[in-house]
């Protein structure tokens, strides 16, 4: 028999969507247009938008849930073989070669690339006799990931959207994956880091020092094995260490370089690279606790913050909501994260498991990121704020991505 779908899942992701909608609204409020179905101004397109997205979220409730897993791979070299058109006929916006434009339509292939990943991954995962432990099972596994993030990076200048991809570091973790490899991701952010503000011979001194410290002074049982485990962390930090400039040049974008030197700050320009960060915490800074009311955002109507509407648009929840209005929006997003962990833990499938904690990490990276980035804690690398910005494709992709899982759930008693 069928369950009924989460309908606690199904109405925060529609106080979510409205909430953003109002906000949109607010942050593009234009006088001369004020007509809620006006086509003309960004939220009637985003109102178009959303009645897509629920026909769309409708349909898949009443679609066979065994199909997404039949079809996980089919659907996924679908989306790799639209990344790699969109290299030749995708139109340039912000920098990136990341939209088809379809002239009505502009299609964003690399938002739609997360949930197909994630359907491939669920089923690769859920094969049976398969052992995470196995190498050759990791390598798979890590190439499902490495090559659509590959082509966002390379063909399409697209770091923000490929760096998501990481997030399917904690749906492994939860399948078995060994705690170190966590660990190692951290370490890799912070030397990445202080490879950018220290002297790099003097970070591979630091490091040896460390692992000498370690081998003869704290640990107790000095074997082989532990010599050799700790030359070789030792020797991967700095060559890591080492590489980091290259990367830093080669990988990244100028104005992505820029934004991180503003963040660490290296250089101070809120003229320029730092003007949209600056803006954005004097907007929220001005809500104070209890905002400045629906649209009443000086900053907000001034226009003073770019992409308030998409990347953005948290600045404008914490001028015209506030503290408190803020902290409800977040509030919301961790309920939603813990329903869809709670909704994982409960699948009899491990595809279902699995893709369900493929959900709630890509939904956590890109709200941790955006609000992240908005209150300048992290850098401006450009994703959406789920079910709220401003944008067609990341919706749909955010829809699609959301309510394939609940159909799923509605079938957790059953394999899948």
């Amino acid at each position: 028999m069928e369950n009924k779908i989460d309908w606690v899942t199904v109405l925060l992701y529609a106080a979510i969507l409205i909430f953003g909608w109002f906000n949109i609204y607010a942050a593009c409020f234009d006088e001369a247009h004020t007509a809620i179905l006006d086509l003309k101004t960004m939220h009637g397109k985003q109102l178009m938008w959303i009645g897509v997205s629920v026909i769309i979220a409708l349909i898949i409730t009443h679609i066979d849930p065994r199909i997404f897993s039949s079809m996980a791979y089919l659907i996924y070299l679908v989306i790799i073989a639209l990344l790699v058109i969109t290299f030749f006929v995708g139109k340039v916006t912000k920098g990136g070669l990341s939209w088809i434009d379809f002239g009505f339509f502009k299609f964003q292939p690399a938002e739609f690339a997360k949930f197909a990943t994630a359907l491939a991954l669920a089923k690769y995962m859920s094969s049976l006799d398969l052992d995470y432990r196995q190498l050759r099972t990791k390598l798979t596994a890590w190439a499902f990931i490495l090559i659509p993030a590959a082509i966002i990076i390379v063909l399409q200048h697209d770091t923000g959207s490929a760096l998501v991809f990481a997030s399917f570091l904690l749906p492994f973790y939860r399948e078995g994956m060994s705690a170190k490899i966590l660990v190692m991701g951290l370490l890799a952010a912070v030397l990445f880091v202080l490879a950018l503000l220290v002297n790099k011979y003097i970070l591979i001194g630091i490091l040896a020092a460390i692992a000498l410290f370690y081998l003869f002074v704290w640990l107790n049982k000095r074997t082989r094995k532990q010599y050799v485990w700790v030359t070789a962390l030792f020797l991967g930090c700095t060559l890591f260490t080492l590489s980091v400039d290259f990367a830093f040049e080669k990988v990244l974008q100028p104005h992505q370089r820029d934004r991180i030197y503003v963040l660490l700050g290296k250089t101070d320009d809120n003229s320029n690279t730092g003007y949209n960060v600056n803006q954005s915490k004097i907007a929220i800074g001005s809500g104070g606790f209890w905002g400045k009311g629906f649209l009443n955002g000086t900053i907000t109507k001034a226009d003073f913050v770019p992409e308030q509407e998409t990347d953005f648009i948290f600045c404008t929840v914490g001028e015209e909501w506030g503290f408190v209005g803020s902290s409800l929006l977040i509030l919301a997003y961790i309920g939603l994260l813990f329903r869809l962990i709670r909704l994982a833990e409960r699948q009899y499938s491990k595809f279902s498991r699995f893709y369900g904690y493929s959900v709630a990490s890509i939904l956590f990276f890109h709200i941790l990121i955006n609000i992240g980035m908005v209150l300048g804690l992290l850098p401006v690398i450009g994703i959406p704020l789920p079910f709220f910005s401003y944008g067609g494709s990341s919706l749909m992709a955010f829809t699609i991505l959301l309510f394939i899982f609940l159909r799923q759930d509605q079938e957790r008693t059953k394999p899948i």
